[in-house]
């Protein structure tokens, strides 16, 4: 076999190998990525990144917004979460849930950031408090050791192996959060172009959707509701292709390469209800995040009072001497 005609038959085959390499690279692979047998005899698995703390660009304003509320109130205020519930209404059939259900956990999660500068108090899920004041109560939970009490027959010290609870170790909440996901809407604004010649071609297309959650902060003595916020956050993708649908000679090419990306739906969730979190709490403490930047620059503060942002100082002022709590 001549040399010209050996190399023909290599330059297919190593052809068709380069384009999928190229096709490949489209992909975003993880540098870290690497294959580990985590127990003897298993499949080795997929390892990429490590865990992370699940920050926000919103975070470190929260942060900085519990130090201001530490220098002011030193954590008097005492604050609650109740039930935030998913009333978007949208399902799939493979998935469930589109929008998570978890808004109350993420409110806390936020709230957690301005600790020492508020108390936070758990209202949310309470079955293990309430299962061992009910052992309480029942002289049933004990801790190992003896415990001093009155006989109430005798009237004499004794020593019994259960906890006496003579009540009050649970403390009251001064405000509560409470709300709703209340929107999510496909497809507000999308456009793109798409051009083929010969079969050969390519495509390109932008989408926005958006969230939304509706809260507010109430009095848990009065159930006075001192301030309402509905917050919506949009969320932006895109969308790149390549396609080859064509005869090269004798061979016949069919080539789709391309590209995805989507802002996470639930970090966009996780946002607004920070957001929300970030103007619902200066109603009640008389204390603003003014000058706390976010991480991620994401609006201009001048430019957000110029369309209509909330001036809470005085409000909250008023709140405070309202609510003995």
């Amino acid at each position: 076999m001549e040399k010209s005609s050996r190399m023909s038959l290599y330059k297919k085959p190593l052809l068709a190998l380069a384009l999928a390499a190229a096709t490949a690279g489209c992909a975003v692979v993880p540098e870290d990525m690497r294959r580990e047998t985590l127990n003897a005899g298993d499949v080795p698995l997929v390892l990429s990144s490590k865990p992370t703390p699940n920050n926000t660009p919103l975070t470190a304003k929260l942060v900085c917004y519990g130090e201001r509320l530490e220098d002011a109130h030193k954590g008097h205020i005492a604050l609650a979460v109740g039930n935030i519930r998913d009333y978007t209404g949208k399902q799939n059939d493979l998935e469930g849930f589109l929008v998570t259900q978890g808004g109350a956990l993420m409110a806390y999660t936020a709230l957690g950031h301005l600790v020492p500068g508020v108390a936070l108090y758990e209202r949310f899920d309470t079955q293990i408090a309430d299962a061992e004041l009910a052992y309480l109560s029942n002289r049933q939970l004990g801790d190992g050791r003896l415990h001093e009490t009155t006989d109430a027959q005798t009237g004499q010290p004794t020593e019994v192996p259960w906890k006496p609870y003579y009540g009050g170790s649970i403390l009251q909440s001064d405000f509560y959060i409470v709300g709703g996901i209340t929107e999510l809407n496909f497809n507000i604004q999308s456009g793109g172009g798409e051009l083929n010649v010969n079969n050969v071609g390519g495509k390109g297309r932008i989408y926005t959707m958006n969230v939304g959650v509706d809260l507010r902060i109430v009095g848990t003595q009065t159930l006075k509701v001192y301030d309402t916020v509905s917050i919506q956050k949009q969320i932006s993708g895109y969308e790149v292709g390549l396609d080859i649908f064509r005869f090269f000679d004798n061979d016949l090419w069919d080539v789709n390469a391309g590209a995805k990306n989507q802002e996470p739906l639930q970090l966009a969730v996780r946002m607004a209800i920070e957001s929300a979190i970030l103007d619902l709490v200066p109603s009640v403490t008389g204390v603003t995040p003014q000058d706390c930047k976010p991480a991620v620059p994401l609006v201009d503060d001048d430019a957000y009072e110029a369309i209509g942002g909330k001036a809470v100082t005085t409000r909250a002022s008023v709140a405070l001497e309202s609510d003995p709590a």
